[in-house]
Parts: structure tokens; C-alpha cells; sequence
């Protein structure tokens, strides 16, 4: 079972590190990429970054919210987005149709 959860995780780092600068995925969007997983999970292995290629702060909910609850984590993840060029509305979503990445090609 370790195995697979690391395998598991190396897959969706993998993915997340294909989405460019200024656009943003959704957990749901990188667990149907990967296969095998759960946007739950994906929110998981998201928790548990430590590798600065991984950039973790352009995985968001599908309502494109951020789902960090602590206050120093969402300020950090909506700072980092706003200088790759993400705009938040008045009720601090971003547009998927407009910033939200496409898949690999």
C-alpha cells in the first residue's frame, strides 16, 4: 500500500508540474488526468509538497476557489497566483473558463 501511494503521488506531482504559469487545474481535473486517484487525494498529496519544482499553489476546487482554510496558506497561494497573472473576482474565484489549464498536449 506504500508503494502505491507513493507511485500514486510521483503521478500527480508529475501532472502538476505540466500546468503552465498563469493557468490553474482543478483536484478533480488532475485525479481524472492521472487515473487511480480521487480529487481527495490529489488535495493530499497537494498538502503534502515540500519540492519547490511542484508548483502546487495552481491546483484549486472546481468552484475555482482556494481551498487552503488557514489564513497564511490562502493569502500565500492567492499572492503567488496573482503575480503569475491569475485575476480573483470580487468573491475571490478565478474564472476557469479563462485561466483554467486545458490538459496536456
Amino acid at each position: 500500500m506504500g508503494n502505491e501511494r507513493v507511485s500514486v503521488n510521483r503521478r500527480i506531482y508529475d501532472m502538476v508540474r505540466r500546468i503552465p504559469s498563469g493557468r490553474v487545474a482543478t483536484y478533480g481535473q488532475i485525479a481524472s488526468l492521472v487515473g487511480g486517484c480521487s480529487a481527495r487525494m490529489v488535495g493530499y498529496a497537494m498538502a503534502g509538497v515540500s519540492d519547490e519544482t511542484i508548483p502546487w499553489q495552481r491546483v484549486i476546487n472546481a468552484r475555482g476557489r482556494i481551498s487552503i482554510r488557514d489564513p497564511n496558506g490562502y493569502s500565500l497561494q492567492k499572492a503567488i497566483l496573482e503575480r503569475e497573472g491569475i485575476d480573483f473576482d470580487e468573491s475571490d474565484s478565478v474564472d476557469l473558463s479563462v485561466f483554467g489549464w486545458e490538459g496536456p498536449t
